[in-house]
């Protein structure tokens, strides 16, 4: 990650973040531990991006899943009671939707390349998501 990949995510932390997570609790009901892993998304020569393409890949479909989850109060104490932390990372480049997320003992963890299929995935990262954590809990 060199100077500029660096400065565009540090801006995204100080200037989105904040915003993203707040949509994300307030459709979960409750708030959690988002950890983001900056090295492995902040990938070198796409600085210019990472405000487009970050919330298409990783926030915008959480925000959709956890509004459809934690629409029934049933459905919703139930991932409130598991869930733990969320974590957002990009390790080996994965860019299917299929391949996104995966939910085990209280950790979402959301893996995806950072700029690949941001925005005609956006729905079935989400739908991602639920089945994720659905199937485990």
């Amino acid at each position: 990650m060199g100077l500029k990949e660096k400065r565009a995510a540090r801006d995204f932390q100080e200037n989105r973040l904040d915003s993203l997570k707040k949509q994300i609790f307030k459709a979960a009901k409750f708030e959690f531990e988002i950890e983001v892993n900056w090295d492995t998304i902040a990938i070198d020569d796409y600085a210019h991006l990472f405000d487009q393409t970050w919330p298409l890949v990783y926030f915008e479909p959480t925000i959709k899943a956890f509004k459809e989850l934690c629409s029934d109060d049933l459905s919703q104490e139930a991932i409130q009671e598991d869930l733990k932390k969320v974590i957002i990372q990009n390790f080996g480049n994965v860019h299917n939707a299929n391949h996104f997320a995966t939910y085990s003992k209280g950790v979402l963890t959301l893996n995806h390349s950072p700029i690949m299929n941001a925005e005609n995935q956006v729905e079935d990262r989400a739908e991602s998501i639920q089945n994720a954590i659905e199937k485990e809990l």
